[in-house]
C-alpha cells in the first residue's frame, strides 16, 4: 500500500476531529475528537517512518500515545469533577475554570 493512502486517511481523520472540536460543546466528545486528531498525526508519522525505513517515527508515535493517555486522564478528571459538582457539561457554560 502506498504512503498516499495513509496520508489521505490521516488527513480525513484529522479533519473529522477538527470539525468535531469546533462544532461540539460536550467536553467528552471534544476529548474524543482531540484523540482522533492525535491518532491522525500518529498515523502520518508511522507512514513517513515506514517510507523512510527508520524507527524514529515509531518512537515518536509511542510518545504521542503517552501524551494522549495523559490528556484523557486529566480531561476525564475535569469532567468527573464537573459532574460531581452538578455543573453543566457544556464548554460554553464553564465559567468556573476561568482564571
Amino acid at each position: 500500500m502506498d504512503i498516499e493512502w495513509y496520508l489521505v486517511l490521516s488527513a480525513l481523520l484529522f479533519s473529522i476531529g477538527f470539525i468535531g472540536v469546533l462544532i461540539r460543546r460536550n467536553p467528552v466528545v471534544i476529548l474524543l475528537c482531540l484523540e482522533l486528531m492525535l491518532g491522525a498525526g500518529a498515523l502520518a508519522m508511522l507512514a513517513f517512518s515506514r517510507m523512510l525505513g527508520d524507527q524514529d517515527g515509531q518512537v515518536m508515535v509511542l510518545i504521542v500515545l503517552v501524551v494522549a493517555a495523559c490528556e484523557v486522564v486529566v480531561g476525564l478528571g475535569i469532567v468527573v469533577a464537573m459532574f460531581r459538582r452538578r455543573l453543566p457539561l457544556d464548554v460554553d457554560d464553564m465559567k468556573e475554570l476561568k482564571g
